[in-house]
């Protein structure tokens, strides 16, 4: 596997598209608190155009402001993307606590000062269907 990690910044879109041409697949990262920007935009368009096959990764969940359901509500309003969540936040800012993995049906809560301790929760009964 190889991983191209391309700048996010306008005044490198040359680059990135030239990344995309080769590309197999890509993971766009979104901030939890700004959801899609401008720059966003102009990558997806791109990865469009090259028929890059994309996943997205809400990251900074524990950033004040950080609304999960925000940054993938600007998917489909700004991206027109047809973007399913695999996996839910429990909590944000200061209080996110763990992910839910709508795939295995199994909840992680993540513990330490740095979240280095992973371990397997029950999901909490008001997240469940």
């Amino acid at each position: 596997v190889n991983i191209i990690d391309t700048p996010g910044h306008v005044d490198f879109t040359v680059e990135v598209e030239r990344s995309l041409r080769v590309l197999d697949g890509a993971v766009t990262v979104l901030d939890a608190q700004s959801g899609v920007e401008p720059q966003t935009e102009t990558v997806w368009r791109q990865a469009t155009t090259y028929g890059v096959p994309r996943i997205v990764f809400v990251n900074k969940m524990d950033k004040i402001g950080a609304n999960f359901e925000y940054a993938v509500s600007t998917l489909h309003d700004r991206l027109d993307a047809n973007a399913q969540a695999v996996q839910l936040p429990i909590g944000a800012e200061d209080e996110f606590e763990a992910i839910i993995d709508l795939v295995t049906m199994k909840c992680f809560q993540y513990n330490g000062e740095f979240g280095e301790e992973v371990g397997e929760i029950e999901i909490p009964e008001d997240y469940k269907a």
